[in-house]
């Protein structure tokens, strides 16, 4: 029987990979070189799903998702949260006292400034987070030290120098999980998130009439993002908006409606279980 194949952006041992092996460990994680690619792997039907970031507590939206997700045809089917953990990692043989450089993604650089400083640091931006640990791995060099989650130690063969070095400790990151398929989550069966992209004209008031429907029936919206179309100012403006409750509920559905009437274009992107770490 053939595995299903998930697809993930970065290398063997990113977090995207360590979100994969927990939550769908019976599929094989496949990488690629860029979200772009994720997205192709998937609409072409070589792979089956995807593992996307697309929220961080720290870093606020990932904008390539933000950028793809609106034209991919895919649907949220899942979303899954990750506490991101950073340690410091060299070769065999390195120690604190040995390292000069830290190598890894400029955002987990930027999130781990403090023990950069402390131990007096160079930073050196590397594409990928575990893509560092296979530099720092094959560079052979123990004034090296990559920046990395704890699966990249164990896939390149790093010691592990400090552990847990990331300046917050809620550094949380929320992936969500893409499919061909719109598959809908069964009402009366537990929280419900509802994502949803929708158009609005150029108008006075448009938004506001738009939303009004989500504040009378009592819905609460977790998430509404702006993007322009076609690179237009005075044109219509699309937005991504998330609401807790499923479809089907009375509230919901009586805001929909509204929305629609109000609106361009509606389209449903995913009606899915909300994870436990919502709340």
């Amino acid at each position: 029987m053939t595995r299903p194949r998930i697809a993930y952006q970065g290398e063997p041992g990113a977090n995207s990979h360590l979100v994969c092996k927990e939550n769908y460990p019976e599929s094989e994680a496949v990488p690629c070189a860029s979200f772009e690619d994720v997205f192709a792997v998937v609409e072409s039907g070589e792979v089956d799903l995807a593992m996307i970031p697309i929220d961080n507590s720290i870093a606020g939206r990932v904008a390539d998702i933000h950028h793809f997700l609106p034209q991919s045809g895919l649907h949220i089917i899942a979303e899954h949260f990750l506490r991101i953990r950073f340690h410091l990692m060299g070769v065999p043989g390195a120690t604190l006292d040995t390292i000069t450089t830290a190598h890894s993604h400029v955002h987990a650089l930027g999130q781990c400034r403090k023990i950069i400083r402390r131990l007096g640091l160079r930073p050196i931006i590397s594409g990928d987070t575990a893509g560092a640990a296979r530099e720092v791995a094959e560079a052979a060099d123990p004034t090296q030290a990559a920046i990395s989650p704890p699966l990249a130690a164990e896939i390149y063969g790093l010691e592990i120098l400090a552990e847990d070095i990331e300046d917050e400790d809620h550094n949380t990151t929320r992936f969500v999980v893409l499919s061909r398929d719109f598959i809908k989550a069964p009402a009366g069966n537990g929280p419900v998130v509802t994502s949803f992209i929708f158009n609005v004209r150029n108008l006075p008031a448009a938004l506001y009439k738009a939303l009004g429907g989500f504040a009378t029936n009592g819905v609460n919206m977790t998430k509404l993002e702006s993007y322009m179309v076609d690179g237009s100012f005075s044109g219509a403006t699309q937005f991504l908006a998330e609401v807790d409750g499923h479809p089907d509920d009375i509230g919901v559905k009586r805001a929909l409606e509204e929305l629609a009437f109000f609106s361009t274009d509606v389209k449903m992107l995913g009606v899915y279980p909300a994870d436990p770490s919502r709340s």
